[in-house]
């Protein structure tokens, strides 16, 4: 299966730059479409595994990914994936979030993570307010212009949905649920959130010390 090009695939070389250099063994990407992040990624990691709600959307997946030692596609939406005592170093959702629960899916991303693992997402955020028009407007030449120079497949047969959460909804849930998360606008109508589990401080470690 061929490689292309679209506003979601623009930020692959994003994802795969923010985990270079770190100790990788295991990856999940969550709503994997077909595949192409997952292969993109096999390289540097021990497994990867994606999670697609889609019945012929994951066969896809399976077929990109065939000859790809420890690469598997579970066919689940997010809520219904059971990881058992599985954790990861690297959880991504790739134009995905919206089409779930965001606050229930955030938490249970940072539940699926192992202490220092990278939590990455390229998600799409409805235009609420003045300032959401004005940064649409602005970023829309330079989209033309990379569809054009990349020659754009626009339509790739997976399913799509609009946001209905704005950036500001997305900031108040990332200070909730992820302090210390970095999130801002990429070109192609997309944001970019990226986070860091932090390691147990020692009173939250079990037979660690408690206070007194």
């Amino acid at each position: 299966m061929t490689e292309y090009w679209n506003h979601n695939a623009a930020y692959h070389g994003w994802i795969i730059r923010a985990v270079s250099g770190a100790h990788r063994r295991d990856a999940l990407d969550v709503g994997c479409g077909e595949g192409l992040l997952l292969q993109r990624l096999a390289p540097g990691y021990d497994t990867v595994t994606g999670i697609e709600p889609h019945p012929g959307t994951a066969e896809r997946a399976r077929a990109r990914l065939r000859d790809i030692p420890d690469a598997t596609v579970v066919l689940s939406d997010f809520a219904d994936f059971d990881a058992g005592d599985r954790r990861f170093d690297l959880l991504t959702f790739v134009a995905t979030l919206h089409h779930m629960d965001t606050r229930s899916s955030l938490a249970k991303a940072v539940t699926l993570l192992r202490p220092g693992g990278r939590l990455l997402i390229v998600g799409l955020a409805a235009d609420r307010t003045p300032a959401d028009w004005t940064l649409s407007a602005l970023a829309l030449p330079w989209a033309r212009l990379g569809s054009m120079l990349h020659r754009e497949s626009r339509d790739i047969g997976v399913p799509t949905a609009a946001p209905t959460e704005s950036i500001a909804d997305i900031r108040s849930l990332a200070r909730d649920l992820l302090p210390g998360a970095r999130l801002r606008r990429g070109i192609y109508y997309r944001y970019l959130l990226s986070w860091t589990k932090p390691a147990p401080t020692p009173s939250e470690t079990p037979g660690g010390p408690t206070g007194r």
